[in-house]
């Protein structure tokens, strides 16, 4: 497939079961492969990659990722879920907290506290400081989770970038034009509040051994319930506008879901709220996004939540954060899907620097095959 200029932007490789996409400036981007044995490999330039693996639990379909990036490997757990006909994820947290500590999460603390993130000397916090401004106090868990998702976010951006030396000269500073305004962020805000009251609902039903429902954790809720749901980018996404002119998000850019698609439509209109460049998709712009990439938005956020929450968990009370009432100290109790899920897989690593490899040379391949004589 082509874009409109000419240039490559996917390549399906049917022998090698991989599919290739590239970013608009022609390097490869992203790298799916589909295994034999239905397991799955995924490959994005500079970010993390992950080999999943499928299983079931209790009569339901399950995914153990297993992520590898810079010599740190971790897993995530994912429901399988059908919706409008596209196969998606819905992450599945392996562990919850306690209604005390959720409702600490939730609701406003008592008094406002001061928090010092230390990202002064950060690179990143110096490229992107004319988009991106802390809070100056925390009077709720849901202002500082955003903040910590924001700033993970684009810290991730700026070592992509610099990883492949792909980073585009900052705006100059003081330039407000492209700086992420307080209603953007209060609106981010709103909706970790209500991801939060998500998980607060799916850990009561995993203390009567409930399994997750993929339909109430994950978009297909969100786009029927009525509500103006925003989503942050956790990983690059090429997309097209209402004009039909391709365009870009990373990490830390805003969307609000503009309206909920038809029964029979796999993407949905999204709104940009918040970007950070002239070089990606305009603020007010109409963009169409893929329902399985609006799924692994709200997955990024989700996840980012539990990280945040867990580090609120470890910290509370040190470095001016509050200490949550005794009902909130309860250790959090892991989920019996995870506990049975697969093992880590321990080729992991090598598995997504094989596949890049291969999907180096699925493209000589194919090019060649397309430019030999008939």
């Amino acid at each position: 497939m082509r874009r409109p200029d000419g240039r490559i932007s996917d390549v399906h490789d049917v022998g090698r079961g991989m599919d290739i996409h590239h970013a608009p400036d022609g390097r490869i981007a992203r790298v799916s492969v589909m295994r034999a044995d239905h397991s799955r490999v995924v490959v994005v330039r500079g970010r993390p990659g992950f080999v999943e693996r499928p299983y079931s639990f209790r009569g339901h379909d399950f995914a153990q990722r297993t992520y590898a990036y810079h010599g740190q490997v971790y897993q995530r757990f994912y429901r399988g879920y059908s919706f409008h006909g596209v196969a998606i994820q819905v992450y599945a947290p392996a562990r919850y907290y306690s209604v005390g500590f959720y409702g600490w999460a939730y609701h406003p603390w008592a008094r406002p506290i001061v928090y010092s993130w230390g990202w002064g000397p950060s690179p990143w916090y110096g490229y992107y400081g004319y988009y991106f401004t802390p809070y100056p106090a925390y009077d709720s868990a849901s202002l500082w989770l955003t903040d910590y998702m924001i700033s993970n976010d684009l810290q991730s951006a700026y070592e992509a970038g610099q990883e492949s030396a792909s980073q585009n000269p900052a705006p100059q500073a003081g330039d407000a034009s492209f700086a992420m305004t307080p209603q953007v962020k209060q609106m981010i805000a709103n909706e970790v509040q209500s991801q939060i009251a998500l998980e607060n609902a799916e850990a009561q039903q995993n203390s009567q051994n409930q399994d997750p429902d993929p339909a109430s954790s994950g978009i297909a809720r969100m786009l029927g319930d009525g509500g103006t749901h925003v989503f942050v980018v956790g990983a690059p996404l090429d997309l097209v506008d209402s004009s039909g002119s391709e365009c870009s998000l990373s990490e830390g850019d805003a969307l609000q879901l503009a309206s909920p698609p038809a029964p029979t439509d796999q993407a949905a209109s999204l709104i940009v709220l918040s970007s950070k460049s002239h070089s990606e998709c305009a603020r007010t712009s109409t963009v169409t996004v893929a329902l399985d990439d609006l799924q692994e938005m709200q997955n990024h956020m989700r996840e980012t939540i539990d990280r945040g929450m867990e580090q609120l968990q470890q910290q509370q009370g040190k470095g001016g954060l509050p200490t949550p009432p005794p009902s909130a100290t309860a250790a959090p109790t892991n989920v019996a899907f995870a506990q049975l899920a697969p093992p880590p897989d321990p080729n992991t690593a090598n598995d997504i620097n094989q596949q890049m490899l291969a999907a180096n040379q699925s493209e000589q391949d194919v090019t060649a095959q397309a430019n030999s004589p008939q």
